[in-house]
């Protein structure tokens, strides 16, 4: 199937001058490298519970109070040497720099801090403030903290969010109904609002009883949509089965002018998920756990490894496990030649290979050997990369995914033909696309999205996809009720169609095609 438009690179969306790097957000498992999640957490768990070590001889901690057995170790340190100046751990020419980043450690060393708390997006305003206010600022007190800095943080938050809610009726509005499990298998379900003006969150309900019967979860996202306005509401977004489909078309029944959506990511992330179980793929795949699993795992390998690789890793985290596999082989790909130097290396030979003979560092040396893995390591690598772009660019706050959602899955699909050409090859992969996205019902906003999107203006032909016009006619129905506006609205779109529309071949708007968001 011809693409109806000219394609552009997803990842220059991001930024038009390069790929950006993916997101490196911690995985929940890393399966790589064959450790499991519950592991490190025992693991770490016993760490922090294990007793403190002396460090100081026993005559130099004899006036010191003894740390607790339970004490974190950084809380131990801290109580050793809460009283040393910050003179000691700098010489004359320390930098003011690390002066400062040593005070916010001992800081949150000291109060048992979570180190999370750096990522903060409060956390450089708060020190631009204090930077700002010259001199040696007051610090403030408890009663300071718990009484008039929180109500001031209170009425900000109070005024920003008043703010949202009066621009719901300018802009109207998305539910997000975000679903996830506890420890203890309850099924919670978070409901947030988002409008251009930003996100905010509503409410956390347990939904244990309401996920597995349509009916109940239609309740709750009816009485979710009818607390925020239903005139406000737009789409209410949720996961993508069978139970959220029959209660998302039962709430579009109830409220003419709202739609339904699965949830773009997950579809997305399904897509890639399936990809891997595919037997070629899974193939490649199999070979990359295997490298990485016995490197991560042989203390003379993985020096190795940061030798030859200069300190590079080989598993790159990415935003899901699915998505995980795809950019680790991609990153694994690009240091193809510095793992071929490796496992050819006298050191790796001797010491993995020959004496002693060890079955994992010999596998290994053949994969990396392998001419004819390598090729097709590449093919999947190029198949899949725009599917990982679309992912992330989904997952992105930069600005809002839903116009370029179909132009990514026809980017993929290219993509995909281009590198497995005859149709039986590429066919399943299709298959797998459609059947994640069109699954349950047509996404018309996400048809309107692209019709709109100036981006891909040029490359928007005569006859598009039936499917995508159809679903931005189903929008102007649903959403404008007078008929005169209707027949209006359909004449400015036959004219956004010509190739001579007037403005739109104006240079400044060809510029702000890949600047502006689409709407």
């Amino acid at each position: 199937m011809a693409s109806p438009i000219h394609m552009v690179p997803l990842n220059q969306v991001l930024d038009p001058r390069a790929a950006p790097p993916l997101v490196e957000t911690p995985p929940s498992e890393m399966g790589w490298s064959g450790d499991t999640a519950s592991k490190r957490r025992k693991k770490a768990l016993a760490v922090r519970r294990a007793p403190a070590t002396p460090l100081a001889p026993q005559s130099q901690q004899q006036h010191l109070q003894p740390a607790s057995q339970t004490q974190p170790q950084h809380q131990t340190v801290m109580a050793l040497d809460a009283a040393a100046p910050l003179s000691m751990h700098f010489d004359a020419a320390g930098s003011d720099k690390e002066k400062v980043c040593i005070a916010v450690g001992r800081f949150l060393y000291d109060a048992g801090v979570p180190l999370e708390a750096v990522n903060s997006v409060h956390l450089q305003p708060m020190i631009d403030a204090i930077a700002s206010a010259g001199g040696k600022p007051e610090v403030l007190s408890y009663n300071d903290l718990r009484g008039s800095v929180l109500k001031k943080s209170l009425d900000e938050v109070t005024a920003q969010v008043e703010f949202y809610k009066g621009s719901w009726t300018r802009t109207g509005c998305s539910v997000l109904a975000d679903e996830w499990t506890t420890d203890k298998c309850r099924t919670l379900m978070n409901f947030s609002v988002y409008c251009p003006e930003g996100t905010m969150f509503l409410k956390s309900v347990d939904a244990t009883e309401i996920v597995t019967s349509s009916d109940a979860l239609y309740e709750l996202l009816k009485s979710v949509v009818e607390e925020v306005g239903e005139v406000n509401v737009v789409q209410v977004i949720t996961k993508n089965c069978e139970v959220h489909a029959a209660a998302g078309k039962m709430l579009g029944e109830t409220f003419p002018t709202l739609f339904w959506s699965p949830c773009s990511f997950l579809c997305i992330d399904g897509m890639l998920e399936d990809f891997s179980k595919v037997k070629a793929v899974s193939y490649i795949i199999g070979h990359a756990k295997a490298i990485t699993g016995f490197i991560y795992n042989n203390a003379v390998a993985l020096s190795l490894m940061k030798k030859y690789l200069h300190g590079k890793d080989l598993i790159v985290p990415a935003e899901t496990r699915a998505a995980m596999n795809f950019v680790t082989l991609k990153n694994m790909y690009s240091l193809k030649d510095d793992l071929q130097a490796m496992v050819n290396s006298d050191e790796w030979i001797y010491s993995l290979c020959v004496l002693p003979k060890n079955l994992g560092g010999v596998e290994t040396s053949n994969i990396v050997n392998n001419l004819q893995v390598w090729s097709s390591w590449a093919v999947v690598v190029r198949a899949t990369e725009p599917l990982v772009h679309l992912l992330k660019l989904v997952d992105s706050n930069k600005r809002p995914a839903m116009g370029y959602v179909y132009a990514g899955l026809y980017q993929a699909k290219a993509a995909i033909k281009k590198e497995l050409v005859r149709k039986s090859d590429y066919m399943p992969y299709w298959n797998i696309i459609d059947q994640r996205w069109d699954k349950h019902m047509p996404r018309p906003l996400h048809s309107a999205g692209f019709f709109l999107n100036p981006l891909f203006f040029d490359g928007i032909r005569g006859d598009i996809s039936n499917q995508i016009f159809s679903g931005m006619l189903d929008c102007i129905e649903r959403l404008v009720s007078d008929v005169k506006i209707q027949d209006k609205i359909q004449k400015e779109l036959n004219m956004y169609r010509k190739e001579a529309a007037g403005d739109f071949r104006r240079q400044i708007a060809i510029r702000a095609r890949r600047t502006l968001p689409p709407g």
